[in-house]
């Protein structure tokens, strides 16, 4: 597409990663966002010649899905199943997260001189398979029904993240699933957008998003009537344009991929070696570790634990590798006393320890504590401050600073410096490490005088019932465990939808901070249509030292995210999605 991040950002980020890993006991073993993976000590994650078809991978998983409807899927563990069971018009191959290629695309997208009309056209001959015997079955592609998939994100039965922030599209305002008239479709094979200013360069690379996904409206039509979809609900009522298909799915409990038969791989970049994929959830995520380390045609399906991750590098080295992309931070509800006041926001900066939070993921082989949110490798990067950051001193010491921030709660009104027992709420995830991180977060606001009620609750509901639900969050003080992946290799998809007060929604919502500056809304505005690469990287990377400087979120972590494999297994790595690419997963024996 039109940008991409430059080499000299990329080599940047192998020799910053190189150090952390030496650091850790890699013994020189580096990782690369741009696909050269790991070297030396640990497992490449990348696609290897000679790779065997056959065979039934199992994946463990502590945490269940959110969504694995195309329209509603916007979270990193529900991509592995989503991106092997549906085609995008684009996509990345796994050793490259910066280059898309096309998929359901026939090649690239055109964007017009004045930047507010996008085309694509589609590949011919691309059908559904259904695991139902259903009438879509067998039925052709066109881009009617990439438009209804577009429309159906506007749909509440369906409450898409980011269509708006993406796709600025005419008629978008007051759409509520119906026609959307700049989503339009000249012939069965060509799809025009019509935006309503000069944004095509990145509604251009948001092509790659699952709304992009087809979904057929004389089918799905049915399932979309009812609130929620059930689309989503029961995910094998889908048609299924990916190598796989979802066949069986118990909520909570187990999911089963099975090829698709009308999947025509000549169309596709995929090369889908296993016959099937067997996923089960709710597993304990210790003992998921040892029935990986030993067991047979076995990956982990979500974030080993910290002593998982310990034993595999240095045990087992080559069954452990890892992949940067993205960050964590701490959210925080701008929009109510405390932490409506700026001055508490920083106090709470500078009175967490970091370095505990690094710790109980794994140490400083899961990530480099981060001092603002543009991860390295990433355009913007340097221009906002680079591993040092824009400078703020609340963020200056990683292993925290209790007396400065006693400093800050005494400009915020609490002359003793601490608060005086206020009760605060602060959710969190309740598996591991991430429950880890959350107990952290609510120590170090118990050391700042506040009495902090803490609410621990299942992955699969966090954001989908509280920190993704504009209602809920606004009875939150504190989302205690939120991460980001770029949607695409772009500072807008870094931090618009985070902190860009325009992307709060009513569900499925990620501003979890329901952060809404004008200040900062306005420079994101005049950052998303600059087009000159020096200059955007500017703007944008001022964009982010202001955020620094506004605190609606603490940054605590540029994520190098672990994946661990059964020695039999070729574990391939999506770079772009930092996890799993089940697609080009293989068994070294091939048929088991």
């Amino acid at each position: 597409m039109s940008r991409s991040v430059t080499r000299p950002a990329l080599a940047a980020l192998v020799a910053v990663l190189a150090v952390v890993l030496a650091a850790c006991g890699g013994g020189g073993g580096s990782t690369s966002s741009a696909g050269a993976g790991s070297s030396g000590k640990y497992a490449s994650g990348l696609p290897v010649p000679g790779q065997k078809k056959g065979g039934t991978l199992k994946v463990l998983a502590a945490t269940s899905f959110e969504h694995l409807d195309p329209g509603s899927s916007y979270y990193q563990l529900d991509y592995q199943v989503v991106f092997s069971t549906q085609r995008p018009l684009y996509y990345f191959q796994p050793q490259d997260p910066l280059h898309p290629v096309s998929d359901l695309a026939a090649g690239p997208p055109k964007v017009s001189s004045d930047g507010k009309t996008v085309t694509v056209k589609i590949k011919h001959g691309i059908k559904y398979g259904t695991v139902r015997n259903t009438p879509i079955k067998g039925k052709e592609v066109t881009t009617a029904d990439i438009k209804y998939a577009m429309e159906r994100g506007q749909n509440p039965h369906v409450a898409n993240g980011y269509f708006g922030v993406y796709f600025p599209v005419k008629g978008l305002s007051g759409a509520k699933g119906g026609p959307i008239s700049g989503i339009q479709t000249p012939d069965k094979y060509t799809l025009v957008l019509k935006l309503t200013k000069n944004f095509g360069a990145t509604t251009a690379k948001a092509l790659v998003m699952t709304i992009t996904m087809p979904v057929p409206k004389s089918y799905a039509q049915q399932f979309d009537q009812k609130n929620p979809t059930t689309y989503d609900a029961d995910p094998t009522v889908q048609a299924f344009t990916g190598p796989y298909m979802i066949s069986q799915y118990s909520p909570g409990k187990s999911l089963t991929l099975v090829r698709n038969p009308e999947w025509n791989p000549k169309t596709d970049m995929r090369p889908a070696y296993v016959d099937r994929v067997q996923w089960t959830m709710g597993n304990d995520p210790n003992v998921l570790g040892r029935q990986v380390m030993s067991g047979t045609a076995v990956v982990n399906g979500d974030t080993p634990t910290a002593p998982v991750i310990k034993q595999f590098a240095t045990q087992n080295p080559q069954q452990i590798s890892f992949s940067p992309l993205g960050n964590r931070f701490v959210a925080m509800n701008t929009t109510k006393k405390p932490f409506s006041d700026i001055n508490v926001r920083k106090a709470a900066a500078a009175a967490l320890d970091r370095t505990a939070m690094q710790r109980v993921r794994g140490g400083p082989v899961v990530g480099v504590i981060a001092t603002h949110f543009i991860p390295p490798a990433f355009p913007g990067f340097a221009q906002s401050g680079g591993l040092k950051g824009p400078g703020a001193d609340y963020l200056a010491k990683p292993g925290g600073d209790l007396a400065l921030a006693q400093s800050y709660m005494k400009k915020a009104g609490f002359s003793s410096g601490k608060a005086n027992g206020e009760t605060i709420v602060l959710v969190g995830d309740n598996t591991s490490p991430a429950k880890e991180n959350a107990l952290i977060v609510a120590n170090s606001l118990e050391r700042l005088g506040f009495k902090v009620k803490t609410n621990l609750v299942d992955h699969s509901v966090l954001y989908s019932k509280f920190c993704g639900v504009k209602s809920q969050l606004q009875k939150i003080d504190i989302c205690a465990n939120p991460g980001w992946l770029p949607d695409f290799a772009d500072p807008y998809a870094m931090l618009y939808a985070n902190f860009n007060g325009k992307s709060i929604l009513p569900v499925n919502n990620v501003n979890y901070s329901l952060f809404n500056d004008s200040q900062i809304n306005a420079e994101m505005d005049r950052a998303s249509v600059v087009t000159d690469p020096a200059k955007r990287d500017a703007a944008w990377g001022k964009v982010d030292r202001d955020l620094v400087a506004k605190v609606p979120a603490i940054p605590w972590l540029w994520d190098n995210v672990s994946h661990i494999a059964s020695p039999d297994v070729q574990g391939v790595v999506a770079r772009w999605n930092a996890d799993w690419d089940l697609s080009w997963m293989s068994l070294k024996s091939g048929q088991q």
